[in-house]
């Protein structure tokens, strides 16, 4: 992990894209793909975009008007992923959790990917590169959140908002008296000291599960979620800038994953990944809005089965969505590019390299899934999980 240097270079994805549930597999034998996936493909593509302006957009200090519009994607675009993430483990496990062998057998598929995950992370990580990765952390919260499926988004909101009010300060206590120094280092980081702790990430997550427990295809629920969405936004970033300036705290611009121990004022702060509850509030509220943005531009007036819309912003979003089969296959293919070239991400590399990586990310997306449903990571991933077939 490289938390160290430019904080900025610690956005992640998600791999949930390119699975075919139930629903899906009738919706494809019946119309077209539903557009509550598209509007949720359409918020992963631009997820991706995020981190690639994260990871290799110029830098928000130097970069003028521009670094300081990638300095946007700093820890939202991974937010993003996270609630994504929780979204798609609902879709796998079904909106309505089956029981007996069925309920088994969804939470193999979604164990085994959590430890592909897990070791696909490893293997980039063996690589060194200049990124923090997040796949480690993704499986771990994958684990987590088994136990968690056949929760109503009630309860699963109710988890997710207790957890981003609580998780913040406890994993600073813990950290501050040295309890992370007693567990191995594979656990303590995607657990409390990593970029991505699941301590302060959970709430992401199970936000994203509540989202799709209540079936965002709906206007009413979409309504919801952007209201909660803007409400957490200024709570977060409202609140914190408030809380600063009161309390007159030096808190840090941006962080490493989580506040440092023995700095109790950095709790107060909001910056990307800085670990606090006002941050975590202000990502999740970002990140509502957002998904929910994407699933009014793709809903279809009733009575309708066709696109949504329709000329060129039906052509660009249908691009964009494309590269949400591919996330997982895009984030691996840009830490080997980064690694193999020997590019250096601090200071924030120039414009034209972030252009050419969306350039070639919408191309090749768009040749792909001209020809296959899922891109090549995904694909293997979807057939490694064929093995929960065998769960009695």
């Amino acid at each position: 992990m490289h938390p160290q240097g430019r904080p900025g270079r610690v956005d992640g994805m998600s791999e949930t894209a390119g699975t075919v549930t139930a629903a899906e597999r009738r919706d494809r034998q019946s119309g077209p793909r539903p557009a509550r996936l598209v509007g949720l493909d359409l918020a992963r593509g631009l997820a991706v975009f995020g981190m690639f302006a994260a990871h290799l957009g110029p830098d928000p200090e130097t970069g003028g008007p521009v670094g300081a519009a990638m300095g946007l994607a700093h820890g939202r675009a991974s937010a993003l992923f996270a609630v994504l993430a929780g979204c798609s483990l609902v879709l796998l496990a079904g909106r309505r959790p089956g029981t007996g062998r069925d309920a088994r057998r969804s939470a193999a598929r979604i164990a085994v990917r959590a430890v592909l995950l897990i070791a696909l992370g490893a293997a980039l990580d063996a690589l060194d590169p200049p990124i923090s990765l997040i796949l480690t952390a993704y499986g771990a919260y994958f684990l987590l959140a088994l136990p968690l499926l056949r929760l109503p988004a009630g309860v699963l909101a109710g988890l997710a908002a207790a957890w981003a009010l609580l998780a913040p300060q406890l994993s600073y206590a813990l950290r501050t008296a040295g309890a992370a120094d007693l567990l191995p280092q594979r656990l303590a980081e995607p657990l409390l000291t990593g970029a991505y702790p699941a301590a302060t990430w959970m709430p992401f997550v199970l936000a994203g599960m509540a989202l799709a427990r209540l079936d965002p295809s709906g206007p009413a629920v979409r309504r919801r979620a952007a209201a909660v969405g803007a409400g957490l936004l200024a709570l977060g970033y409202g609140g914190s800038w408030l809380a600063v300036r009161l309390l007159g705290a030096a808190v840090p611009q941006e962080g490493s994953g989580a506040v440092d121990p023995g700095d109790a004022a950095g709790l107060l702060g909001a910056a990307p990944h800085t670990g606090t509850s006002f941050e975590v509030l202000g990502a999740l509220g970002f990140a509502l809005l957002l998904v929910a943005g994407c699933l009014e531009l793709t809903a279809r007036p009733a009575g309708r089965t066709g696109p949504a819309a329709t000329g060129a912003g039906a052509a660009v979003a249908a691009a964009v969505a494309a590269v949400a089969r591919l996330s997982l296959t895009a984030y691996v293919a840009h830490v080997l590019v980064v690694v193999l070239l020997g590019i250096r991400l601090d200071p924030g590399p120039p414009l034209p390299l972030f252009t050419a990586f969306v350039a070639g990310t919408l191309v090749a997306a768009g040749l792909w899934t001209a020809r296959f449903a899922r891109g090549p990571l995904e694909a293997v991933m979807h057939r490694a999980t064929g093995v929960a077939r065998l769960v009695p």
